[in-house]
């Protein structure tokens, strides 16, 4: 495949992005654009060089990496106990918590709420405070393109389902195990 470069201006940008594990969602609208239009194009051009671009159907890319380092997995912990967290925190209050998580901007009220009802789990990661949740955890989520800033507040994007996704896969996996158990 001959590609053109002059018809990927972006390209520099993009790759930059995607290589620093930011999720270029529709919300990045010159890149997303770029990307949907000359996918086919990026997307060699990222597998010659040895990345693998993702687009996943409800609205981002990304390079998929098999060999996340000690100090990503920590990072995808918190995202995932965030998430978890936020996920039990709305359905508490009798919020469909899917809309929930993407109509609601996270003040520090329910980081503070969140981090109440989960500290065993958020102290084991390090995590003691909503400042720093909002440190360890926001702050991450906007630079790799998961959240977007309102203010002080953030407010989560679809790359977020990479994690619901895996939560959801966890807890197939546990109703099966509990299955095979009785």
């Amino acid at each position: 495949m001959h590609l053109d470069l002059s018809l990927l201006p972006q390209l520099a940008e993009i790759h930059k992005k995607l290589m620093s594990g930011y999720h270029i969602s529709e919300q990045d609208f010159a890149l997303w654009t770029e990307l949907d239009a000359q996918e086919e194009a990026y997307s060699a051009l990222f597998s010659a060089l040895g990345n693998q671009l993702k687009r996943d159907s409800r609205g981002y890319f990304y390079f998929d990496a098999d060999d996340a380092t000690v100090t990503m997995g920590k990072i995808s912990r918190l995202f995932a106990l965030t998430i978890f967290a936020l996920v039990e925190h709305f359905s508490d209050k009798g919020l469909d918590p899917l809309r929930a998580l993407f109509d609601t901007e996270i003040d520090h009220e329910i980081l503070s709420n969140i981090l109440q009802q989960q500290y065993h789990l958020f102290e084991q990661l390090e995590v003691f405070s909503a400042t720093d949740l909002k440190r360890e955890v926001a702050n991450r989520m906007l630079r790799h393109g998961f959240a977007k800033a309102q203010g002080d507040n953030f407010k989560l994007l679809p790359p977020i389902y990479r994690y619901l996704d895996a939560l959801m896969a966890v807890d197939a996996v546990t109703e099966q195990e509990e299955s095979a158990d009785v």
